[in-house]
């Protein structure tokens, strides 16, 4: 039964946030606000509110390894799996100057936040500050989305500008959307919150390898839907874009509102979350950086590697969870041999891209 509640709750979520998304989407569009910002921020908050949903309730609920677990696995899957995904369908263009200031961003927060996590939990004021860079980001937006290309001001267009002019039948029926989206979400949560524990409890695990695996999961399905569906139709741009700021305003909004509001002195977080998946995050939002900024793209190998690693880290949880037998030599397999030449390879990649880049823009000088 627990199992069917968890699926239940992972559907509602789902359908919950593709409601809110279309809603609030369409009604922004209606009032005059620029596709490009649509995309940016109404989008890229609707697509994260199922983590805003179940963190809350989880916090609430005194289930914070579950809050926690699921922002911090929720970023390693955006990136590992909803891009390798998204890759290995087509090569990602990163032309957008929003995602290459974003990305440089993202790891600024994700240091911020295992910096504040140091002390053994994310207390009010952790909240407040993140929140507040949550208000400056969303400044920062506005102003830079005037400066964008037309090229990406065009794509977004395409996605999110209204193909006819609002009827008051269809303000009615987005509203509807919007509230019956968050209703869904709010049912959503509290049925995977009640079924993740009840299956951590039912498999002998914690509820942090839940909120990692499962909920994380579960709650990128519209970053998923949306990213893959952008990949295919061409729309590159909006796929980086999506992921990217879905993963900011996980740490400043979803993380940063849970903290503020939680009852007692904010979230406790266990030491492996310190430990390991704080600085596994980290590692995967670096790994972003030479991909980004060198290559302006994402190859289809590249999107296997992502994938292939986000397969090994659940693998390593699970093995973990369980005290398999094979985690040693599984962890030192990592540790001494894949890790390593994997960063020895991106380095040498982002080298050559930008010897050839400097090659093509010296000609032009």
């Amino acid at each position: 039964m627990e199992w069917v509640l968890l699926i239940a709750g992972l559907l509602l979520l789902v359908a919950g946030g593709e409601g809110l998304v279309r809603g609030a989407s369409r009604l922004a569009a209606a009032l005059g606000i620029s596709p490009l910002i649509i995309g940016l921020t109404v989008v890229a908050f609707g697509t994260s509110s199922p983590e805003l949903a179940v963190s809350a309730l989880s916090t609430f609920s005194g289930q914070g390894n579950i809050a926690v677990g699921n922002v911090v696995g929720s970023n390693i899957f955006n990136i590992l799996f909803i891009l390798g995904v998204s890759a290995l369908i087509a090569p990602l263009i990163v032309s957008q100057q929003l995602v290459r200031l974003d990305v440089p961003l993202m790891v600024t927060v994700s240091l911020l936040t295992l910096f504040l996590a140091l002390d053994g939990r994310f207390s009010r004021l952790d909240g407040a500050i993140l929140v507040l860079g949550l208000a400056a980001y969303l400044v920062l937006l506005f102003r830079i989305s005037r400066r964008e290309s037309r090229e990406v001001q065009d794509e977004y267009a395409q996605e999110y500008a209204p193909t006819r002019r609002s009827t008051p039948r269809d303000t009615l029926v987005n509203l509807a959307l919007v509230i019956g989206g968050l209703g869904t979400l709010v049912l959503g949560s509290r049925w995977l919150v009640d079924g993740s524990v009840a299956v951590a409890r039912s498999l002998g695990v914690s509820d942090l390898i839940i909120g990692l695996t499962i909920v994380a999961a579960g709650t990128s399905m519209p970053e998923v839907v949306t990213s893959i569906i952008a990949s295919l139709r061409g729309e590159r741009d909006i796929a980086v874009g999506n992921v990217v700021g879905s993963n900011l305003f996980n740490l400043l909004c979803v993380l940063g509102l849970t903290s503020l509001f939680s009852p007692g002195d904010g979230v406790a977080l266990p030491p492996g979350v310190v430990n390991f998946d704080l600085p596994v995050m980290i590692a995967v939002a670096f790994a972003c950086l030479p991909i980004f900024f060198f290559g302006r793209r994402i190859a289809r190998w590249e999107g296997g590697l992502f994938l292939a690693y986000y397969i090994a880290y659940t693998l390593y949880l699970i093995l973990d969870a369980t005290q398999h037998d094979a985690l040693p030599m599984f962890s030192a397999a990592m540790i001494e041999f894949v890790i390593p030449l994997t960063v020895i390879t991106l380095l040498v990649i982002a080298s050559r891209r930008a010897i050839r880049r400097r090659q093509i823009v010296a000609p032009g000088e």
